[in-house]
C-alpha cells in the first residue's frame, strides 16, 4: 500500500504537537516510513534520572522506545494493508507488552530511537527498537508488541 504523505504528516503532528507528553520529551520525529521510524530528541535537565552523573530517567529511555516501535508497528501494518486510513491506524494503536534492556547510562547531548518491524499481522506487530547517543553509543535496546488492528 502507497502511505498518503497528508496522512504521515497529519500523524507527526499528533506524534510531535498533540501529545503532551512527547512534547515534555521533546520528541522529534526524523523517518516515519513502512522501512522504519527514528525520532530524536535532546538532553534536559527535566529528563534526568542520575542527577550525579546527568543521566536520563529510565522512564524516558522506556517512553521514547515504546514511541518508535508503535510507529514502527503502525507503519509495517499499514504499508501491508488495504486500509488507507493512517491517521485512524493511529488512535487505534496500543501496547500490549514492553521490554527494556538498559545497557549504559543515557549520557550525551542528543539521542536517537530507531525502530524495524520484526513480524506484522493483522491485528498484532513485534518491533525492536534502540537508542544511541551523539556519538553513536548504544544505550538501550527494546522489544515491542502492538495492537495494530
Amino acid at each position: 500500500m502507497w502511505i498518503d504523505g497528508q496522512a504521515v504528516a497529519e500523524v507527526v503532528k499528533a506524534v510531535e504537537a498533540q501529545i503532551a507528553f512527547n512534547r515534555v520529551l521533546g520528541l522529534h520525529l526524523e523517518e516515519l516510513t513502512a522501512e522504519g521510524v527514528s525520532l530524536t530528541f535532546d538532553w534536559q535537565e527535566e529528563l534526568v534520572g542520575n542527577w550525579a552523573r546527568g543521566a536520563l530517567h529510565g522512564g524516558v529511555i522506556s517512553a521514547a522506545l515504546d514511541v518508535v516501535g508503535g510507529l514502527t508497528a503502525m507503519m509495517a501494518a499499514a504499508a501491508q494493508s488495504d486500509d488507507a486510513d493512517l491517521p485512524g491506524r493511529f488512535s487505534r494503536l496500543g501496547t500490549i507488552d514492553l521490554r527494556v534492556d538498559y545497557l549504559r547510562p543515557g549520557i550525551g547531548a542528543s539521542f536517537r530511537a530507531s525502530g524495524n518491524a520484526l513480524r506484522t499481522g493483522s491485528r498484532v506487530a513485534v518491533t525492536r527498537m534502540e537508542l544511541h547517543n551523539e556519538t553513536g553509543t548504544l544505550i538501550a535496546v527494546g522489544t515491542g508488541t502492538y495492537i495494530v488492528g
